[in-house]
């Protein structure tokens, strides 16, 4: 027996509301932008430069003891946190954050080694399975290089969906994945949670996700619009959703179980990541159908609807929404 989340035939309406969606879309976008402008991201180490230390400890962690003996150090901004590790429940896990040391190209061996031994007067027998470290012209060299990094792949899918379909399907792939990205950076603006180069990479698979579900539909479209010549556009994409949802649902469904195990289990190193990849599973899903569709349909697309006799060859016709 196949288990089924959708029925194999469906016949839902998607373009419904789809001013109500596509409103709604644009409202989060720039609820997302103010957010990123008037709260900023919580970058890391990656980004800002500094030193990140882990530390294991039988003892509660007192955020307070720890400030103040790291205090005498003159570290300048430091950030202690406590974090639940469910792969370690016998252990109490904190980390300790501060910024890059004016003049120095990374933090020192002298440093980390002070930051060491004060926290040991605390607990003797803490130790310190983690530590990372980026000084402040490689960040600065990483702020720029993730930038072009998703800028290239966006760029790169409205190349490629422009030559495998037309420039119409192009734009809503596009918009779609730009939706997904500054929906992401919103939420993290909101949630002020570490964004660094692990969520650059949730990104870039965020936008090969998308593409895939976009790209899958947008196949279906292409095939019954020459099957279905004389259809309006609406009722086209209508069908091609509904013929290819089931294996949306089932996929997305999949990708999830597999992704919340890891947010639930996988401890707190990976939870920016997998966080993202979830948010984006979520929002992928949703701006394939009720974006990028929705933005083929207002565009319209040409169609090969009627044969010509003779040298005139083959009328198109724009069929708009």
């Amino acid at each position: 027996m196949r288990l089924k989340l959708i029925p194999s035939e469906t016949n839902f309406d998607f373009f419904r509301f789809s001013p109500i969606t596509l409103g709604a879309s644009a409202l989060a976008m720039i609820v997302s932008i103010f957010l990123f402008f008037s709260m900023g991201l919580n970058y890391g180490i990656d980004f800002k430069g500094g030193t990140t230390i882990r530390t294991d400890s039988t003892h509660a962690v007192d955020v307070a003891q720890y400030r103040a003996a790291l205090d005498a150090l003159n570290l300048g901004d430091i950030s202690v946190t406590e974090v639940f590790d469910p792969t370690k429940p016998d252990q109490h896990v904190a980390q300790v954050r501060f910024e890059a040391q004016e003049g120095d190209e990374a933090v020192t061996t002298e440093t980390i080694t002070a930051v060491k031994a004060a926290l040991n007067a605390i607990d003797p027998d803490m130790t310190f399975p983690q530590i990372d470290s980026v000084g402040p012209q490689v960040s600065g060299e990483l702020v720029k290089t993730a930038v072009i990094a998703v800028l290239l792949s966006v760029g790169a899918v409205l190349f490629y969906i422009w030559l495998r379909f037309e420039w119409q399907f192009s734009l809503g792939a596009v918009a779609a994945l730009v939706h997904d990205i500054v929906l992401t950076i919103g939420v993290f603006s909101l949630f002020q949670m570490s964004f660094d180069l692990n969520i650059i990479a949730a990104l870039l698979t965020i936008v090969g996700y998308s593409l895939n579900d976009t790209v899958v539909v947008f196949d279906r479209v292409r095939e019954n619009l020459r099957k279905y010549k004389k259809r309006p556009l609406r009722e086209v994409l209508n069908l091609s959703i509904n013929e290819t949802l089931s294996r949306t649902v089932m996929t997305s469904v999949t990708t999830l179980i597999a992704l919340i195990s890891l947010f639930v289990l996988g401890g707190d190193v990976i939870h920016g990541f997998v966080f993202a990849m979830i948010w984006g599973v979520v929002v992928g899903t949703y701006s394939s159908v009720f974006v990028a569709s929705a933005i083929l349909l207002k565009l319209g697309v040409k169609r090969d609807w009627e044969k010509q006799d003779g040298a005139a060859g083959t009328q198109f016709a724009n069929i708009d929404a």
